[in-house]
């Protein structure tokens, strides 16, 4: 008990780095949870091939052990565990029971769960690939009472949780990276109206893509390319203006507004005259 306990001799300093170490440990395992657990596979995918150079590397070193997920899970918690019901029974051989059990509640709560948790949330990427050796080394070690529980857990809940986005939310989450969202995307706007344009691609029909007839500028074989055409051409800045005879609606081609570089309007060329495709 805490009061066959003598300070400062070499029981008591034992004692005190095996709690040091336990609250270090339990607040290790909750952090990695945390941390770990929160990094999708495909994410990690992701930076191995196309992240920078650092966080490549970070990321091949944490996959292979985040892969099999519901074994990491397992074994976190149980050390986790461990090391929390350990860590009372030391203090208890220091100090008296309630004084134990507040100190413990305080110690995990402040330095094995919010201080890991905050910056494993922040920095996890960086923190799993320096401990995955050692996470490793957990693996191997709670191996025989985790791996049933992480069998079982595969059995109920599916192994696969690869979360996938559908065509609807990877153009919400293009938009976000987009610079005028004003979250730190580096997408112009240009860039986002393409991608999500190439996203809707698939429930589109041609007719949805075509410009009616009305709302279309052409012009008629019979008209001259006269100053005042020749003005609303260039206007309109197309490429390639259509040619219809006597109505709007029968198209019979196409010319193309570079060939008119060579026509003067003040010979008020006609436009049956211009190669019409």
């Amino acid at each position: 008990m805490a009061t066959e306990r003598h300070c400062c001799n070499s029981t008591f300093w034992l004692y005190i780095a095996i709690i040091v170490g336990l609250v270090a440990f339990a607040g290790m395992m909750s952090g990695l949870t945390l941390g770990l657990m929160s990094l999708e596979l495909v994410d990690l995918e992701v930076l191995m091939k196309s992240g920078a150079s650092k966080d490549q590397v970070h990321a091949a070193k944490i996959y292979p052990v985040v892969k099999n997920q519901h074994l990491l899970l397992c074994t976190l918690l149980i050390c986790n565990a461990a090391a929390m019901e350990a860590l009372p029974i030391f203090l208890d051989s220091l100090l008296p029971a309630w004084v134990a059990v507040l100190l413990s509640v305080t110690l995990i709560l402040l330095f094995g769960e919010i201080l890991p948790q905050a910056i494993c949330s922040r920095y996890g990427l960086a923190v799993g690939a320096t401990v995955a050796p050692f996470v490793r080394v957990l693996v191997w070690i709670c191996f025989p009472i985790s791996y049933p529980i992480s069998k079982l857990l595969d059995l109920l809940l599916g192994k696969e949780h690869a979360a996938l986005f559908c065509r609807a939310e990877l153009k919400t989450l293009v938009g976000f990276y987009e610079k005028e969202a004003g979250k730190g995307g580096e997408l112009t706007h240009d860039e986002t109206t393409i991608i999500t344009g190439a996203l809707e691609l698939t429930g589109k029909t041609a007719a949805d893509a075509m410009t009616p007839i009305s709302a279309t500028f052409s012009v008629d074989v019979n008209a001259k390319l006269d100053l005042e055409m020749m003005n609303k051409i260039l206007t309109k800045g197309h490429s390639r203006i259509p040619v219809y005879s006597g109505k709007a609606e029968n198209i019979i081609g196409l010319i193309l507004v570079k060939n008119l570089l060579t026509v003067r309007p003040e010979d008020e060329v006609p436009v049956r005259n211009i190669t019409i495709r």
